[in-house]
């Protein structure tokens, strides 16, 4: 499910935002896609997104996407000059299910799901000396 809404912290309406909840993925393995993104152009995403051997690649695909859909639909913005200003990932709800084991026993079985929000701003507006790498 991806739902798309226009930020409204700090009084900056040129930022817009995608959110894609319960991702039936592990949080930990879309942070490392999300590190190579943050702070890219939207067009050097999609073409890293599209060819990095992760699972995680999709769903963040969709909502880079959507976000830049979003973007250009309610604001005008030119998909061209728009950069990914942050992205964030969140621990969503967790399955836990039961795994039969030998003798009777059963051992615990943790399907983790995560909520990827994606924020994209206009290229004039995004300061380029802080490009969140570390």
């Amino acid at each position: 499910m991806i739902e798309t809404k226009k930020s409204k912290r700090s009084g900056d309406l040129r930022e817009v935002r995608a959110i894609a909840k319960r991702v039936r993925m592990s949080p930990h393995k879309v942070r490392k896609v999300i590190d190579q993104i943050r702070g890219r152009s939207y067009e050097e995403a999609l073409m890293l997104l599209e060819f990095m051997p992760y699972r995680a690649c999709y769903p963040i695909l969709q909502t880079v996407c959507s976000a830049a859909a979003n973007a250009n639909h309610n604001l005008g913005l030119s998909k061209a000059n728009l950069i990914i200003s942050k992205v964030l990932v969140d621990q969503g709800t967790v399955l836990k299910r039961f795994r039969p084991r030998a003798q009777g026993r059963g051992y615990p079985i943790r399907k983790p799901s995560c909520t990827i929000t994606v924020f994209v701003k206009n290229q004039d507006s995004f300061d380029t000396g802080s490009r969140g790498g570390g």
